[in-house]
């Protein structure tokens, strides 16, 4: 019996999924990436049948008969009488928050996601960000725009202490290639345990506690019911006047209100921004006129050029423990929201 496998592609819309026409490219799973990742798998193809769809021009048709649905994002109000023998969800991304609240999840059908594919990718654009917080880039450009030429300078990093809030794949291997550098490390995250790279790794209960000794801030934790509005006025509040803060994991965990307030009153050295609500960032946005601070468009950790062929790897080995009745990576846990 073939495996129906349905991947639900999207097309660039503003406001949507990709949020760029750059990003389509990048996103899509097409017969050709598909056929080639899989090609190193042998007899996997023809176990399969599969359906490479936009949007939704197929979807219930073929979701009908599905028992796998590869995708970012679907439509999930009955999706049980939409999808029938539907046994497993593999997202693309590594956040799922747009998937909240997950009621709508059978009982009976696993959701796994994209974490692991993002750490190389946001281990070098964290190290590359810490060190433009460092040698005062934020400031650096603020002055170019005004056509300023001051001396802003730096010493080497080590011996300064970043925190990382959020120490999964992201935060993870940000901390590991930071420390490398001698840089103290400290880790924030829910549990507590221990990280490579970290010299000390404490419970979200402590944050407050390590926030003042931050030299740099690095969030990078998912958008959760938990983590939203963790990093608020009083938090910011907490950080030295000179410290750095660097968020590549979603808006929704900082008060970015707050976070403008105080690089415009001079209350924290520079800012780099890779994460918006909404993306693209509106052109009224404060956001754009805020000195000292750096926006990139949401590219910290995303491959440009092997994103697909990364997921598709790690899918397809997550396909094979299907297969075998195995137990599948990275799980979502629907209560914690990742």
């Amino acid at each position: 019996m073939l495996r129906k496998i349905h991947i639900k592609n999207n097309r660039w819309a503003e406001g949507s999924f990709p949020n760029t026409p750059e990003g389509e490219a990048v996103f899509t799973i097409n017969t050709e990436r598909f056929n080639e990742s899989i090609r190193s798998r042998a007899g996997l193809r023809e176990q399969l049948d599969i359906c490479i769809d936009w949007d939704i021009d197929q979807f219930e048709s073929s979701m009908a008969s599905a028992e796998i649905l590869l995708t970012w994002d679907f439509p999930t109000k009955d999706i049980q009488k939409v999808a029938p023998n539907l046994k497993w969800i593999h997202c693309i991304g590594a956040g799922v928050e747009h998937l909240l609240p997950m009621n709508w999840l059978p009982n009976d059908v696993a959701l796994t996601n994209n974490k692991g594919v993002h750490a190389a990718k946001a281990g070098e654009f964290g190290l590359m960000g810490v060190l433009m917080l460092h040698s005062h880039m934020p400031a650096v450009i603020t002055n170019q725009r005004q056509k300023k030429y001051d001396s802003l300078y730096a010493s080497p990093i080590a011996g300064k202490t970043v925190v990382v809030l959020g120490t999964g794949s992201l935060g993870g291997a940000i901390a590991e290639m930071i420390s490398r550098l001698g840089v103290n490390v400290i880790g924030v995250n829910r549990s507590g345990r221990a990280v490579e790279g970290c010299s000390q790794v404490v419970t979200t209960d402590a944050l407050d506690a390590v926030l003042p000794q931050a030299d740099y801030l690095v969030i990078a934790t998912p958008d959760t019911p938990q983590t939203r509005g963790l990093m608020n006025r009083s938090r910011l509040g907490l950080l030295k006047k000179s410290a750095g803060v660097m968020n590549i994991g979603r808006e929704a965990v900082m008060d970015y209100g707050a976070l403008c307030d105080k690089l415009e009153d001079g209350s924290l050295g520079g800012a780099i921004l890779d994460v918006f609500d909404p993306e693209p960032v509106e052109s009224d946005s404060r956001l754009w006129t805020t000195p000292n601070l750096i926006m990139t468009p949401h590219i910290s950790a995303d491959d440009g050029d092997a994103y697909i062929a990364l997921t598709l790897n790690l899918f397809f080995d997550n396909l094979e423990r299907y297969l075998a009745g195995k137990s599948l990576l990275n799980p979502v846990d629907p209560a914690q929201g990742y």
